[in-house]
């Protein structure tokens, strides 16, 4: 478009259509999800194909460089008016930046190929904040890959994608119904399967954990009212507890997430050299 184009506004058939990417079904059936946000487009468009950039006006001149970045990568870029671009955000103060990418996710046979020894897997969350902040965690920690089984939320929803703050861009991401199938999915990749589980067998702390922790595992985060299910809770190898001194009833998803997979790489740390992983 040129300067001297009116706006695209909510009526303009581009930011409809787009418009549709802001629920799961239209989604699934472009294939296609909107990345709200300066950071997060600037990690989208070095991570992944972007097909379009809806920009206001104030937006483009506060980050030129995304603009630039977007035309030189092939991207159409539309401006748009503020209210288009509000129609287009799930937040209460949109940032007038939103672009459309490609789905993220990979067969669960790619994201488990070429022996991957760090392995987050969410089952049966359906909190997209949630969702989101296990995968920042997961990428912090060094996993080699985050999979989303049985009915948990999906992972390009806007509120997981912000949660992420952009770790969904950097590493495999799989999405698999069925629960069961994923954690023999990654029995078979030759990962222990260890679930978070508050009245697990397994002290977290305990020394016999640490070898286990240290080998290549593959951690299971259900939901913080239900857990992932009993038929995962039936199917892992451990049933892992982060012990609680104090009197807390419980730890939100996100603590417990950090506490177990940090809890592997300081196990990690403390064991003779392994193998390099997927992502070192």
């Amino acid at each position: 478009m040129t300067r001297t184009e009116t706006p695209g506004t909510e009526r303009t058939p581009r930011v409809a259509a787009a418009r549709k990417l802001l629920r799961r079904p239209g989604r699934d059936r472009a294939g296609r999800f909107l990345v709200e946000g300066a950071q997060a487009v600037r990690e989208a468009l070095d991570a992944c194909p972007v097909h379009e950039l809806f920009v206001t006006t104030a937006a483009a001149q506060r980050h030129p460089e995304l603009v630039e970045s977007a035309r030189e990568r092939g991207a159409r870029v539309l401006t748009v008016t503020d209210q288009a671009a509000a129609g287009l955000s799930e937040t209460v103060t949109p940032q007038g930046l939103v672009a459309v990418c490609d789905l993220l996710d990979v067969p669960l046979a790619t994201a488990l190929a070429g022996s991957p020894g760090f392995v987050t897997v969410c089952a049966g969350i359906s909190d997209p904040g949630n969702v989101g902040t296990v995968v920042r965690v997961a990428d912090a920690a060094g996993c080699d890959a985050v999979l989303l089984a049985g009915d948990t939320v999906d992972p390009h929803n806007g509120k997981a994608v912000r949660a992420s703050t952009g770790s969904v861009f950097h590493l495999p991401l799989a999405r698999d119904r069925d629960a069961q199938g994923v954690v023999a999915a990654c029995r078979s990749a030759g990962l222990t399967t260890l679930v978070a589980d508050g009245r697990g067998e397994l002290d977290l702390h305990a020394p016999e954990a640490a070898p286990i922790l240290a080998g290549p595992v593959a951690w299971i985060l259900g939901s913080e009212a239900h857990g992932p299910g009993p038929d995962v809770f039936a199917a892992a190898d451990h049933r892992v507890r982060v012990p609680i001194h104090g009197r807390a009833e419980s730890l939100n998803l996100a603590t417990a997430a950090a506490i177990c997979l940090y809890a592997t790489v300081g196990a990690r740390a403390g064991a003779a050299p392994r193998p390099p992983s997927a992502r070192d």
